[in-house]
């Protein structure tokens, strides 16, 4: 930078400032500098002027699986998500640093945090480490988190309305005649937790009475699923509808009531939660609550850059919209 300054006849800081766009520079100067900068292939040194300024220009988007450790990042939901994300932040002239934290120790959100490897930090779904977010975001500001909004919470999330949804969905299969409706999820998750309350208001709204029998513990991977859904037809249970609470769940339950010959939607309708792209190219194309994830990105980043400039922003939940396909019936 000295000889750049040297052989352009001015200060070593001027340098810096043109280098680095600024306007206290004249335009005329600063293409001057950045010709000559080209000219003898001098490169900034990104790391030591972050070190120089404490920051990274580099964002922290972390998936915790305490909950499912076989869940995959490749999950269409986390693909879709994640790449919104990119794109946002990556707008913004900073870098994603990616971190998947499979069985989560004590302390897993401190070690990031204290690795200064980033200036804000996303995390996708609360999976069952609600508390130990509660414990960081006491200290932690440029903290937000996808997923459910709780009693009690201190860290600001951004999600769907989970129960509002489900409602919508179960609703929709009552319309349609559907009496005997499984759910297909783990309640103790927060997200599912509050779609499983929408599932019960939805049920109670319309005079049926909650069966046990037709509460499916089904996780998040495919396979998983898929083992719920054939254990519930061998059960014998009478059921004509499923409510997932995610899409992958849904078309793993339409693989297995296909491979035990009931058609969907004639014997079994079928929702899922989410709206993934895939949903709308499987057969029959699947009816799913839509989380706007474009909006949902947008609005995590904005509130996280907010959070970066010392703002302590509240929560946000948007609605949810219920997308119908065949997958119901027409």
């Amino acid at each position: 930078m000295a000889d750049i300054a040297r052989m352009a006849g001015v200060s070593v800081s001027t340098v810096s400032r043109a280098l680095a766009g600024s306007a206290l520079v004249p335009q005329a100067k600063r293409e001057e500098i950045l010709a000559l900068a080209q000219a003898q292939g001098y490169v900034i040194n990104e790391q030591a002027r972050n070190l120089r300024l404490k920051k990274t220009r580099t964002i922290g988007i972390v998936i915790p699986l305490g909950h499912e450790v076989g869940q995959l990042i490749s999950d269409p939901f986390f693909i879709e998500l994640l790449g919104r994300l990119a794109d946002e932040i990556t707008a913004r002239d900073y870098n994603v640093l990616l971190t998947k934290v499979a069985r989560p120790e004590p302390g897993w959100q401190d070690r990031l945090i204290q690795s200064q490897k980033a200036d804000g930090l996303i995390v996708i779904g609360q999976s069952d480490q609600h508390e130990a977010l509660n414990a960081v975001a006491r200290t932690y500001l440029p903290l937000v988190v996808w997923g459910a909004h709780l009693p009690s919470q201190i860290y600001c999330s951004v999600g769907s309305d989970n129960i509002g949804g489900a409602r919508l969905a179960v609703e929709h299969l009552v319309q349609k005649g559907r009496r005997r409706i499984a759910f297909l999820g783990v309640p103790s998750l927060p997200e599912v937790g509050l779609r499983y309350d929408g599932y019960r208001r939805a049920l109670a709204a319309a005079g049926i009475a909650e069966d046990p029998a037709l509460l499916a513990p089904a996780h998040f991977t495919v396979d998983t699923a898929y083992d719920t859904v054939r254990g519930l037809i061998d059960s014998k249970v009478p059921f004509d509808a499923i409510f997932a609470v995610s899409d992958v769940i849904a078309i793993a339950a339409i693989k297995a009531l296909n491979a035990a010959g009931l058609r969907v939607p004639d014997d079994v309708a079928v929702v899922g939660f989410d709206d993934i792209t895939i949903a709308a190219y499987v057969n029959p194309p699947l009816t799913s609550v839509r989380q706007d994830l474009a909006r949902g990105a947008k609005v995590m980043i904005d509130l996280l850059f907010r959070r970066m400039e010392g703002e302590n922003t509240p929560s946000a939940t948007m609605p949810a919209e219920l997308v119908i396909r065949k997958s119901c019936g027409s």
